[in-house]
């Protein structure tokens, strides 16, 4: 199937190289090789775990003419952003580079970079309602969601057993592999009960202190190691939003899975709320990717209690308040109370279980499923 980013990446590879970064088995590598279908089809593919391409592309072993030289991998080169430099300031004109990669690709990204200028951005995310395969319904795109999660494999196989051990195997393979790279982290076990921890918490306040403790590791070490399971894009932390609320006060993080099977199976709620969150922090991430715009995912609650799930920022507006609810169509008096306070541009109340959709008092009440296939944030 055809991704959502595809004609970007093309557009964007006609004037710079790109990066395309993202969880593992996202279907990174599957992207860049199908630009040999249409676009490309004299492409050169490299994979740098492969010895012979690795050898091939230190020592630049391609024709001139190539049009396009993938590089898969390249960031396991511990020289290779400066490497990447010096090929493209004296490439020939007609030859562009697309890089791919996942963790480490995107965190040496924020940090210095030499390279600024040269390439753009993009991030690859799983599967969500508005980039399903041809004649596939929402309907069911939704179920499998809900079920298997967006990647790719598991969301196209569509068989509980073969999900599970796939999931399974990612899941091992991001943290002894992927963090391996990144961190010297000695008791990989104990990561494995943080993830598991957190697992256990999605759509909750994620107190470290207290994960700390049943862990028996330091807050500051729960803390790194939060940040480090983001690196490696097992999931991500959403922050409280703050700004015009007199009795907010710092909360916690709170955190959920990229992959939304990664929510344990009985609990349903959990689910539909980080499936939300999964197509939120995607849409955001292409806001900022292509059209440049500063966006963040926050939640609200202060100090009565009063909690709505998400609040949409982009460019520092509140453009949306989301609340998300399993089966309950009838409107919380929290989102009522901060559509109010702070007047955002949307307020939405997502219904999972939803009879009929409705708009009452300025707050629209509808499905998922509706409101993903549409053009929101748009």
């Amino acid at each position: 199937m055809k991704r959502a980013l595809t004609e970007h990446i093309i557009n964007d590879l006609s004037k710079k190289m790109v990066f395309l970064g993202g969880p593992r088995q996202v279907g990174k590598t599957t992207l860049a090789k199908s630009l040999k279908a249409d676009t490309y089809p004299d492409l050169i593919y490299f994979n740098w775990d492969v010895s012979v391409d690795k050898e091939a592309i230190l020592a630049q072993k391609w024709p001139q003419k190539t049009p396009l030289v993938i590089f898969d991998e390249l960031h396991k080169y511990p020289k290779w952003k400066q490497w990447i430099k010096g090929l493209y300031d004296s490439r020939p004109d007609s030859q562009q580079y697309l890089v791919t990669g996942s963790a480490r690709l995107d965190v040496f990204k924020r940090g210095g970079d030499s390279l600024l200028g040269r390439y753009h951005y993009w991030r690859l995310h799983p599967l969500t309602l508005d980039e399903l395969p041809h004649g596939m319904s929402a309907d069911e795109g939704y179920r499998r969601l809900l079920a298997f999660g967006g990647f790719p494999e598991p969301f196209l196989e569509a068989d509980e057993r073969i999900a599970r051990r796939w999931r399974r195997e990612r899941f091992d393979r991001v943290l002894k592999e992927d963090i391996r790279d990144l961190e010297n982290i000695k008791n990989i076990q104990l990561l494995q009960l943080f993830a598991l921890a957190l697992r256990a918490r999605i759509g909750s306040l994620v107190t470290l202190s207290n994960i700390a403790r049943d862990l028996e590791i330091s807050p500051k070490t729960a803390k790194t190691w939060l940040t480090l399971l983001e690196n490696v894009y097992l999931g991500f932390a959403i922050y409280p939003y703050t700004q015009n609320i007199p009795r907010s006060i710092l909360k916690p993080a709170k955190f959920y899975f990229y992959d939304n099977a990664d929510v344990e199976e009985d609990k349903l709620g959990e689910k539909v709320e980080n499936l939300v969150a999964t197509h939120l922090i995607k849409k955001l991430h292409f806001l900022e990717d292509y059209h440049g715009y500063r966006c963040s995912l926050h939640y609200i609650r202060d100090k009565e209690g009063r909690e709505v799930d998400f609040a949409v920022v982009v460019e520092g507006k509140l453009e949306y308040l989301i609340e998300v609810k399993l089966s309950e169509d009838k409107i919380s008096p929290h989102l009522t109370y901060y559509k109010d306070k702070l007047q955002p541009k949307h307020c939405v109340q997502l219904v999972s279980e939803l009879s009929r959709a409705y708009t009452q008092d300025g707050i629209e009440v509808m499905s998922p499923t509706e409101f993903f296939t549409d053009e929101y944030l748009s």
